[in-house]
């Protein structure tokens, strides 16, 4: 997906969210070892890659997921953080999507001019249960960064912010159901509650998958189809788009980018049922649907 940078692959699993990590079941399906921790090769570079007419890969505006298939602040990863910090920092006119469940890691991790935090740095920590919520949001508010958002993935129990979302730091709140091997269930009843309470409190609340176990009105169902997963969480009408998120994106030599002059993602027809149009970098343009 172009919207995915992955500088390194492997993780080491540090908490419940993990038990049925989707990165570990897809290793396993190509004979891979999950745990096996390693930089990559020609994608560690890829926010500055540059096609044949001399123009970036990842345009300016654009939103790119870091490490989707490991952890930011992975501590095997030490040794290549600050390359990737410089990359991010070169591209400043682009946004960077960090996830951790490591926040208690972050503080000693970031570059020495940090100083209040990049502006190009959306930042969020995993909260699967309502016991990581109450861990890592305390922990998330004390860190200088400029961008904070929570993500309920996988949502394996009921959770409640109210208390942290009336602080004003969280942006977005993404929530989705577990996959593949051993899912545990996602009850349709956490969703609406958490969506209320963005609701209330003016924040984008976005349900991208229901997971493969998904229970509704007392209902078990089995969605084994991501695809059908997206289309049903798009159906239920629960996200929710709250106050605006505004980067203050700059070029190289740091003046501000005029807004005709940012990425504006494109939709396809495919998109209009996907769960995570909302907060989507848009279309690829692969060619692969209509």
């Amino acid at each position: 997906m172009h919207d995915i940078w992955n500088p390194w692959h492997g993780c080491v699993k540090c908490s419940e969210g993990c038990q049925n990590c989707y990165m570990y079941f897809l290793d396993r399906m190509r004979n891979q070892n999950g745990a096996e921790i390693y930089k990559t090769k020609s994608g560690f570079s890829y926010p500055l890659q540059k096609d044949r007419t001399g123009h970036y890969k990842i345009q300016s505006g654009e939103q790119i997921r870091v490490c989707m298939t490991s952890d930011f602040f992975l501590e095997e990863a030490d040794p290549w953080r600050a390359e990737a910090w410089d990359i991010m920092r070169q591209r400043s006119d682009v946004v960077f999507f960090l996830l951790t469940k490591r926040p208690q890691r972050v503080r000693e991790c970031l570059p020495p001019d940090w100083g209040s935090g990049w502006d190009n740095i959306f930042f969020n920590v995993t909260c699967e249960n309502q016991r990581r919520a109450d861990e890592r949001i305390p922990i998330l508010f004390d860190l200088p960064f400029k961008h904070k958002g929570i993500m309920c993935a996988p949502f394996i129990g009921p959770v409640s912010i109210r208390q942290y979302l009336t602080a004003g730091q969280i942006e977005q709140v993404i929530c989705g159901g577990e996959n593949y091997d051993g899912a545990r269930p996602c009850n349709f009843d956490w969703v609406k509650s958490l969506r209320q309470e963005c609701v209330d409190a003016n924040v984008t609340f976005c349900f991208i998958e229901t997971g493969t176990v998904f229970i509704k009105d007392g209902r078990r169902y089995h969605l084994p189809n991501k695809q059908l997963q997206s289309r049903m969480a798009c159906k239920s009408g629960m996200n929710f788009q709250g106050r605006p998120i505004h980067f203050d994106l700059v070029d190289d030599w740091g003046y501000p980018i005029p807004q005709e002059d940012l990425y504006v993602p494109h939709f396809r027809a495919n998109c209009e049922t996907c769960g995570s149009k909302l907060i989507c970098n848009g279309c690829s343009d692969c060619g692969k649907c209509l």
